[in-house]
């Protein structure tokens, strides 16, 4: 069986209000049915995890919400469950940042998320300096990052997140462990190309279906980006099921596959073990 880390699994939808936006992605964009916000119990979480392959999932957790589906998951099976924690006010940057060095040190955090459409109103880019108290506490702690690019599917402005913004990231911070995630649509083969100038750099497939991946990243996966890019379902707006599925029809050879779906993300987020 191929074995899988999930580097971004949602577990709470159903035990908080959506907004309108993601509604809205529910309904124009993904066509989701009435699984798309659902919320696991454990047992269930785990023996889907167990029927396709995936040793690990990384959850996504607020560092306003001290306790959450995800962190009780994390507590309970640390050996399964790692936490990606979000919701930065970074307006409010010294708070902000004592929030996160007291949430690294008391969960089992494998990485810090932050989405540039999705907060201040889209008015950040990741190269606007607000970012930079985040960058130099993620570097202090040896955190990696994990920022959204891409145009986002929520109405929600799209040009914070082209991935050239992170062009004077990597220059002013080469010691920031920092992945792009949700693919780079439209802009992937800027993408690409940042990945091949920085060697701090990284692309996660999250919420995107393997068989849509364009033929550009799946060249770069088998040549040069063969340790760059990991995978995700953005779980459960893609099933598990459906994304391993589709991962072993692509045309990849099984080594390049297999760093993919499990020893990239090892070796990014969880130090090799």
């Amino acid at each position: 069986m191929t074995r899988a880390i999930d580097c971004l699994v949602n577990v709470d939808f159903a035990d908080r209000d959506m907004p309108e936006w993601m509604v809205r992605v529910k309904e124009d964009y993904f066509k989701g049915g009435d699984s798309f916000f659902k919320s696991p119990e454990m047992s269930e979480l785990l023996q889907d995890m167990d029927a396709h392959g995936v040793e690990r999932a990384i959850l996504m957790a607020n560092v306003g919400a001290p306790e959450s589906r995800a962190i009780s998951y994390a507590e309970a099976r640390p050996d399964r469950f790692a936490l990606a924690v979000g919701g930065f006010n970074l307006l409010r940057p010294m708070k902000a940042l004592g929030k996160l060095e007291s949430f690294v040190r008391d969960h089992n955090v494998a990485c810090a998320n932050v989405g540039p459409s999705f907060w201040g109103d889209g008015m950040y880019p990741p190269s606007d300096a607000v970012y930079y108290p985040l960058y130099t506490k993620c570097c202090e702690l040896e955190l990696p990052l994990c920022m959204n690019t891409g145009i986002p599917g929520p109405p929600l402005p799209a040009e914070p997140q082209n991935p050239i913004h992170l062009d004077r990231v990597c220059i002013r911070f080469p010691e920031l462990k920092l992945c792009m995630i949700h693919g780079a649509d439209p802009w992937w083969d800027t993408a690409i190309r940042l990945m091949i100038k920085y060697r701090n750099l990284r692309l996660m497939t999250s919420a995107w279906s393997p068989k849509y991946l364009p033929e550009s990243l799946l060249h770069y996966m088998r040549t040069r980006g063969k340790d760059r890019i990991m995978f995700a379902s953005d779980y459960p707006v893609l099933s598990m099921e459906r994304c391993l599925g589709e991962a072993a029809g692509l045309d990849l050879p099984d080594e390049v596959r297999d760093g993919w779906l499990y020893g990239n993300a090892t070796a990014f987020f969880f130090g090799g073990k």
